[in-house]
């Protein structure tokens, strides 16, 4: 079959890759210049399927509360005359359940694991590099309500396969020695030695250069005008290339992978998807001091903060990425914002990292209320999704796109996942 894949982010790369795998013709459509420009281009860096927690779980309501108006907060709602936002945040509401909770995180850690194994087998057989360190992922924990918070569910991920072991304070120290600075605040931590971290962004445009020499065809600064439906399908897709010019392209499959613009282009077609922009935020630092420096990937729960460390010719890079503002489709960076996360790093690791030479970046996450994405079928046979991943694109990239490939070829599911069925 033709696919066309609409979005070149990891998503919409890692389904162009199995797509092609399987043997279909495929060709990938994206208004950037180059692959993973957007919300892909500087995440947190981690392979996390401890992270599998959502945001809306029974804690949530208070804490967003609580942070309202608050511009440093690690999530802030930025209430607007929006009424997309207002449904988002009635439904987020009703994910707060336990019962809710319990369900999503099976569902996050499911594909997360699937999709772990999913990259190393990748890695294995195509040999591709980017900054990758398996070292595991450290969540620790400086308050002990946030501690005591973690443990159950911890105990679920254990359950369901994620080896997410509860361990003491001095545990953690002696895991990443980095953090002796702040031991006495230590209430406690978790660790998955399986869990990895990376170059996403590296990761995405070594993978298009994998499929470029398998045939894939990749239409870069294309902008899609218009998804045209026709006879109970999408019949074509219209887009503008860089100089203006129009184009029809058509397919006998399409997959919508165009993380927080998905909701825009699916609603013409009368699908209405559950997605909201989320715009996360890192900075990316050199290594000032190599032995203040944390080597193993971190998470700081309280702060919404995920801390990576990636390793070049040129000297390595401290990369922290976190926090969520819900703010419509604003772009603006936020100094407040950045300045909170570098005071943050300043507090943890003091002298670790060059923060004069920060650079800040930020980015639209496309986030479900669940945090569960949409993968699967909709109500047209020929058009397919693989987005709303919101902080989990990378994590979850391999195991979305093989699976959307096998569902696109007809083909059942290696993983036990709520997919979407039209």
């Amino acid at each position: 079959m033709r696919v066309i894949v609409l979005g070149a982010g990891l998503l919409g790369v890692t389904s162009a890759y199995y797509l092609q795998q399987l043997g279909h013709e495929v060709t990938v459509i994206d208004r950037q210049a180059t692959p993973a420009a957007e919300t892909s281009f500087a995440n947190g860096g981690q392979i996390s399927v401890s992270h599998a927690e959502p945001w809306a779980n029974p804690s949530a309501p208070l804490k967003v509360l609580q942070w309202l108006g608050k511009e440093d907060a690690p999530l802030l709602f930025r209430i607007r005359a929006d009424m997309r936002q207002w449904l988002w945040g009635l439904q987020f509401l009703r994910e707060c359940t336990p019962a809710r909770t319990r369900h999503n995180i099976a569902q996050i850690v499911r594909l997360g694991t699937y999709s772990r194994d999913m990259l190393q087998a990748l890695r294995r057989e195509a040999g591709i590099a980017y900054h990758e360190r398996t070292e595991g992922i450290l969540h620790f924990y400086t308050t002990q309500k946030e501690f005591d918070g973690a443990l159950k569910p911890a105990e679920q991920m254990r359950a369901l396969g994620c080896e997410r072991h509860v361990i003491s304070a001095d545990e953690a120290v002696k895991i990443e020695p980095a953090l002796a600075h702040i031991r006495p605040q230590l209430a406690g931590a978790t660790y998955t030695a399986e869990d990895e971290s990376g170059d996403a962004n590296r990761f995405a445009r070594e993978l298009v250069k994998l499929c470029e020499a398998a045939g894939v065809k990749f239409l870069m600064s294309h902008t899609v005008t218009a998804i045209r439906e026709a006879g109970g399908k999408v019949e074509h897709v219209e887009a503008t290339d860089s100089e203006g010019r129009f184009q029809r392209i058509v397919g006998d499959a399409y997959v919508l992978a165009m993380g927080s613009l998905s909701p825009i282009y699916a609603a013409p077609l009368g699908i209405r998807l559950p997605i909201y922009p989320a715009k996360g935020y890192s900075v990316t630092m050199p290594v000032k001091d190599a032995s203040k420096a944390h080597q193993v990937s971190l998470t700081d729960d309280e702060f919404k903060l995920v801390f990576s460390r990636y390793t070049a010719a040129d000297g390595d890079r401290l990369r922290i990425a976190g926090t969520a503002e819900l703010n419509g489709y604003d772009r603006d960076l936020n100094r407040v914002r950045c300045e909170a996360i570098v005071r943050r790093v300043e507090q943890l690791f003091p002298g670790a990292g060059d923060a004069s030479q920060a650079q800040f970046w930020t980015g639209l996450r496309p986030a479900t209320p669940s945090n569960v994405p949409l993968i699967g079928k909709t109500k047209l046979p020929n058009f397919f999704l693989n987005t709303g991943h919101g902080t989990l694109g990378w994590t979850h990239s391999c195991g979305s796109g093989k699976s959307i490939a096998r569902i696109v070829s007809g083909l059942a599911p290696e993983v036990d996942f709520a997919f979407t069925n039209g």
